[in-house]
């Protein structure tokens, strides 16, 4: 059985792991200990929400952590889903279906009107849990990025 909660500092370093690898996923070179100060810091500064996918033996296996943010078009606060992560060996058991109901409770619960997500053309496993949990493809904007 998996147990969805916030994260903790005590949850720091299994976190930093599970974000390092998370990285990896999107083609990012390892780097656990910026990984580390990158989620120490989210934590000491509280400006995400941090969730955890605690497994029945206290490992994590699985995390959320979303931005809240503002829009101007809803008239309102949302939250950016920015990061969601599952250990490879433990997708399909419904853990990240968790998080994201742990993520849009929340949200809910601190008034925020959306939660966005984007994720990589080509995840289309990550498409497909997100449709499954009522979020839709926005069509009629195109992101761009300038690199600072």
């Amino acid at each position: 059985m998996t147990t969805i909660r916030t994260a903790t500092p005590a949850d720091l370093q299994p976190l930093a792991q599970l974000f390092d690898h998370y990285r990896q996923f999107y083609g990012r070179e390892p780097d656990l200990a910026r990984a580390r100060d990158f989620i120490a810091l989210r934590i000491e500064h509280k400006d995400a929400r941090l969730f955890v996918a605690e497994a029945a033996d206290g490992a994590l296996c699985g995390f959320a952590q979303a931005y809240p943010s503002l829009s101007s078009l809803a008239l309102g606060p949302i939250w950016v889903l920015n990061d969601i992560y599952v250990q490879s060996d433990l997708r399909g058991e419904r853990i990240g279906t968790q998080l994201l109901q742990a993520v849009e409770i929340a949200a809910r619960a601190a008034g925020a009107v959306q939660v966005r997500v984007e994720t990589a053309p080509e995840n289309v496993r990550a498409q497909r849990l997100y449709q499954n949990q009522g979020f839709r493809r926005e069509m009629g904007f195109l992101q761009f990025v300038l690199k600072v």
